[in-house]
């Protein structure tokens, strides 16, 4: 009985283990899948015009150099905030050396005083036996007592040394900071320029409404197509066992952004040409971009009409987009919940002023945002 417990045991084990690396392995797999979807689609849209081309160009590397540049400034934040800490540490320290010095002082004068003395004379006094044993216990007591404040001094002026190197250390840190900071503030400027001569190449292209509206409608079909690349890849991606369904947090889930939507869901667009399919709501640039729910970013990367755009896959065919970003925070693979900064408001994709593009999408086709954000 026991060896085919041990056998079912094992067994057991051996099968958890062999599911385990199947799903580790389908998950490798979905990654392949989608970051060469990304490329293709990415590589596709820019090889049919020199111009997108150039746009895509500057603007990843300014979404690069932002987000490089932002991680840069929180890093200077935490080594100022280790240097008020350390300054605090060493004014601590100082006060506690100066009063160890002042105290060794006095213990000074009182050894010299009793030294004047001398325990060899309370030893040849005639003083009763218990007399002179409890002063020579005094004397020890006052050694001992001295030696561990010497001792306490010594540790205390170690721990300010190491103090004063943290300082010297982060100082050198934040200079070597604030220099990386200044050179990445000029190539933000050269960047900015390559993007505004790219934008204005783009438009003075663009001859008439005619042409403005096939522009965008290419620039739907490369979105349209990527959502459909993207929901045949994510077709058996599996979600944790704790995960709320999306539509379960139907007009409970936050907006990625707060501000005054620019548009309805669903209006005419171009002339009436076209109609909106999302959410548009200018923000200052740089706003953090949060994700409305639980889920896996499936495409990170710039796309005609979008520019740096960010999908979530939320499961059960829904998605969320977000576009015209400024930097994106997070790669292909990685799992988001509601509320974790995921990219930055930006006018990415040509746009003349900041602003996100939000929409949801159920099996591909687009949905009212409002029905699913509240406020």
């Amino acid at each position: 009985m026991l060896v085919v417990l041990l056998l079912a045991t094992v067994a057991t084990g051996s099968l958890a283990q062999s599911d385990e690396e199947k799903a580790r392995r389908e998950l490798q797999q979905l990654q392949r899948d989608i970051q060469s979807i990304q490329k293709e689609i990415s590589s596709a849209a820019t090889r049919k015009n020199k111009l997108q081309r150039q746009l895509r160009d500057a603007e990843v590397q300014l979404g690069k150099l932002q987000r490089d540049m932002a991680q840069n400034r929180q890093a200077m934040s935490a080594s100022n905030e280790e240097l008020s800490s350390l300054e605090q540490q060493r004014g601590k320290l100082e006060q506690s050396r100066e009063r160890q010095q002042a105290r060794i002082a006095t213990e000074l004068r009182t050894a010299w005083q009793m030294g004047q003395q001398g325990q060899i004379k309370v030893l040849l006094s005639q003083e009763n036996p218990h007399t002179v044993a409890r002063t020579m216990g005094y004397y020890r007591y006052f050694f001992e007592a001295r030696n561990k404040l010497l001792g306490q001094y010594r540790e205390t002026l170690q721990q300010l040394q190491a103090v004063e190197q943290g300082i010297a250390r982060t100082l050198q840190q934040l200079e070597q900071q604030q220099l990386a900071l200044e050179q990445q503030q000029q190539q933000l400027i050269k960047g900015k320029t390559a993007r505004a001569q790219a934008v204005a190449s783009l438009a003075d292209s663009i001859r008439d409404k005619g042409q403005q509206l096939e522009r965008k409608e290419l620039d739907r079909k490369e979105l349209e197509k990527l959502l459909q690349a993207i929901k045949e890849a994510v077709v058996n991606l599996q979600v944790p066992e704790n995960y709320q369904a999306f539509k379960g947090a139907k007009g409970k889930m936050p907006w990625p952004i707060s501000g005054k939507h620019s548009n309805r869901f669903g209006k005419p667009r171009n002339e009436g040409k076209m109609v909106w399919q999302g959410i548009n709501i200018p923000a200052r640039e740089g706003t953090t971009v949060r994700a409305i729910h639980h889920g896996r970013v499936v495409y990170s990367d710039w796309l005609r009409g979008s520019g740096l755009l960010l999908i979530i896959d939320h499961g059960d065919g829904y998605m969320s987009l977000y576009a015209h970003n400024q930097s994106l925070l997070r790669e292909v693979g990685e799992w988001v919940s509601a509320g974790t900064p995921i990219s930055t408001v930006g006018d990415s994709g040509g746009l003349d002023r900041a602003a996100l593009y939000f929409e949801i999408r159920h099996q591909g086709k687009p949905t009212n945002p409002a029905n699913w954000c509240r406020g």
